[in-house]
């Protein structure tokens, strides 16, 4: 394609410079962006971060000018070469987990080996005896194995219950026979299975003796090792586009009565006693959960940097864009306005900016109480194997885990809805240029958004939040309780209830996180009262439910934000005091602006009064976008986030929006190679095609 010609390379911006406007932002606040990006990330972290995306840079594979604009099967071509080279890079360079995450997370997209890494490797460590370990995973670690995680069905997603695969326990070769019964059956929506994976961890229903005992997970190759051509009775595809996350495999899988060797059913907390064909029952029941637990806890901390990466790009964008003069501004500033001085832009954005802080310390917080959890679980005696299956049916008063679990559900839930809604209005935000895949947010929404369904959809997740909450309520309610935060909450609130509240939401940062106590106990009790005392149905009142659960999790954000400043003394420690001042006012927005958002609820529970509301609009929600307004961009810079891994016109951190956007529409896009015959008459569709020489080197 042919380069622009000198005169359209001499031509700049009109007006201010892109650079002038963010040098102009940055010189407005004193935040000290290293201090805090430490503070967030630590320096090891930042230090393997650099020195990764520098190698990264230097392979020709991993080159982005192209990505925006391959069709899926090229896109599928080159994530196949970069996974390659990624993990010849990962064992060159003898990469920890922790370094290829940081490796992936750079260059943005999903891979091929994604559900490998992510999955696969992880069911074989948590779930597979030291025996399955020599047999799988040794050779999966070496990615001799292939593999994927292999759950969802075309008729079954989130009740896992309701799987239709099954897995038929066969005593006289002591075998399982893996068969797919239904059209339904199929494995579907799984990630590295339709072209990539040569074995799978698939979940079946196990029957013994004609006996249904739930969902396993059993070990099956699925494609020859030389060949890579599915094994007999196998039946394996992708499943097409999708709405996004197209450079992954997500395949289908279907079996015809195959057998497997009983050494397959990973088997570490449950089996199949091959001599007696007996039922071996898990000693910890909650521990099988505590996986998917650490997944969710770790979706919330990711939901802040996913969100942080949207309001980084809008917020550079939106200071570097001008539209319109000021009604109000003075005769001697005559030119357009910056649009993120514009309140109406400011309330959509800085609100975000405050959540994605508020997010990243609730993730910390969650990570860390998972592996106190962890520990004393381990520690703990085995549980009584009578209740029904799932941590959302525990007792209260006697699994560690459940109020753990609990709470990942509903924070993962609430902050990935946050993250995915969020970067929509961050594209919105940044006017027509957002809807460009040059912004770099259309491709990341895309790819971000199935999270708000897997691992447990959104809505459905509310329900095992809500269970527990019941529960907890009345144990409560029968002095049985066990002691931990949630029953800490809610007790307080019988205590009060006759009295009412009225927490000093304004002029107490302490007194906010009561007040979200306060409509959280509120509304699980009365919750209580539809279904147990009038008898409601739970189908009834999944809203109600749905309402709780997000009313849990914004107190939890809530609350390990105002612990993460006020309470942890690692704060104070290592920020200067106008840092941490600066970050207890993102704190004061995020839960301001939650709380008028929602202020139906907390005016009901008495939580607070109709005068606080409409101060906490009006006067403080305001004031504080104010006060926030000068270090936006210094605080979005405080993520870290390379131009690089950003891979956006509009974002960039040195202010060149409109330079940069013009070079990738004009010189990097293939269609500008092409010469059309536009004659309708002509049964020619291209004069010339010089695309081929675009054409990565893979």
């Amino acid at each position: 394609m042919p380069s622009n010609p000198a005169w359209v390379k001499a031509l700049k911006p009109s007006g201010p410079q892109g650079s002038e406007l963010l040098s102009q932002e940055r010189a407005k606040s004193n935040l000290n962006i290293d201090q805090l990006a430490d503070y967030l990330f630590t320096k090891e972290e930042l230090a393997k971060r650099a020195r990764i995306l520098e190698i990264l840079k230097s392979e020709p594979v991993f080159d982005k000018s192209q990505n925006y604009f391959r069709g899926r099967t090229t896109r599928m071509e080159a994530a196949l070469a970069r996974g390659k080279r990624l993990r010849q890079l990962s064992v060159k360079h003898g990469w920890d987990e922790r370094e290829y995450f940081i490796a992936n997370e750079l260059i943005s997209e999903p891979g091929p080996y994604g559900l490998h890494a992510g999955m696969f490797l992880k069911t074989l460590k948590e779930q597979g005896t030291p025996e399955q370990h020599k047999l799988f995973l040794e050779k999966a670690e070496k990615y001799e194995y292939i593999g994927c995680y292999a759950q969802t069905e075309l008729g079954h997603g989130s009740n896992v219950r309701g799987l239709e695969t099954t897995a038929t326990w066969n005593p006289d070769d002591k075998t399982f026979t893996i068969h797919s019964p239904h059209l339904t059956a199929s494995k579907w929506w799984i990630g590295s299975l339709g072209r990539t994976a040569n074995h799978a961890v698939v979940m079946a229903q196990l029957l013994i003796n004609g006996k249904p005992y739930g969902p396993h997970p059993f070990v099956v190759q699925i494609r020859d090792l030389k060949t890579h051509q599915p094994l007999e009775n196998i039946h394996i595809g992708d499943i097409g586009p999708k709405f996004g996350y197209n450079t992954m495999d997500n395949g289908f899988l279907l079996f015809n009565k195959v057998k497997v060797p009983h050494a397959n059913m990973l088997a570490r907390f449950s089996g199949v006693d091959p001599n007696t064909s007996k039922y071996v029952r898990p000693a910890n029941p909650s521990l099988i959960y505590g996986t998917l637990t650490y997944i969710r806890s770790t979706i919330v901390l990711q939901a802040g940097s996913t969100l942080a990466r949207g309001v980084t790009i809008a917020t550079r964008y939106c200071a570097v864009r001008r539209q319109f003069q000021d009604r109000d501004a003075p005769a001697s500033e005559p030119g357009e306005n910056q649009v993120l001085n514009y309140k109406m832009v400011q309330i959509r954005l800085l609100p975000l900016l405050a959540a994605t802080f508020a997010l990243h310390f609730t993730g910390r917080g969650m990570i860390a109480l998972y592996e106190e959890n962890q520990k004393r679980m381990a520690a703990q005696r085995p549980s009584d194997n009578s209740r029904a299956p799932g941590p959302e049916e525990t007792s209260p008063g006697s699994d560690l885990l459940a109020d753990l679990h609990a709470t990942s559900c509903a924070l993962k839930a609430y902050s990935s809805t946050v993250a995915a809604e969020g970067l929509e209005v961050c594209r919105r935000a940044m006017g027509g240029h957002g809807y460009s895949a040059f912004s770099g947010v259309g491709s990341w929404y895309a790819d971000y958004l199935p999270t708000v369904t897997w691992e447990g959809d959104n809505y459905m997740l509310t329900q095992q939040v809500s269970r527990y909450l019941l529960k907890s309520a009345r144990a409560v309610l029968k002095g049985n309780a066990q002691d931990n935060d949630t029953t800490r909450i809610l007790t307080q609130y019988k205590k009060r209830q006759d009295m009412g509240a009225a927490f000093d939401v304004l002029g107490d940062d302490a007194e906010i996180v009561s007040a979200f106590a306060w409509r959280v106990s509120h509304l699980t009790f009365e919750a209580l009262r539809h279904r147990d005392e009038e008898k409601q149905s739970w189908n009834s009142l999944l809203v109600d439910f749905w309402r709780l659960s997000t009313a849990h999790a914004q107190y939890m954000v809530v609350k390990n934000f105002y612990d993460a400043l006020y309470t942890n003394p690692k704060t104070k420690q290592e920020l200067d005091s106008d840092t941490v001042e600066l970050l207890k006012k993102l704190y004061r927005l995020f839960a301001l602006h939650t709380l008028e958002r929602e202020a139906s609820e907390f005016f009901s529970s008495q939580a607070t009064t109709i005068r606080q509301i409409t101060l906490a609009r009006t006067k403080a929600v305001m004031n504080l976008l104010d006060e926030i307004r000068p270090h936006a961009v210094r605080l979005v810079d405080a993520w870290k986030f390379p131009d690089w891994l950003l891979d956006s016109s509009l974002g960039r951190y040195d202010g060149k929006v409109y330079e940069d956007m013009f070079h990738r529409a004009s010189e990097l896009n293939p269609m500008n190679s092409i010469t059309f015959d536009p004659n309708p008459n002509s049964k020619v569709l291209f004069q010339d095609d010089q695309r081929e020489n675009l054409r990565s080197k893979l």
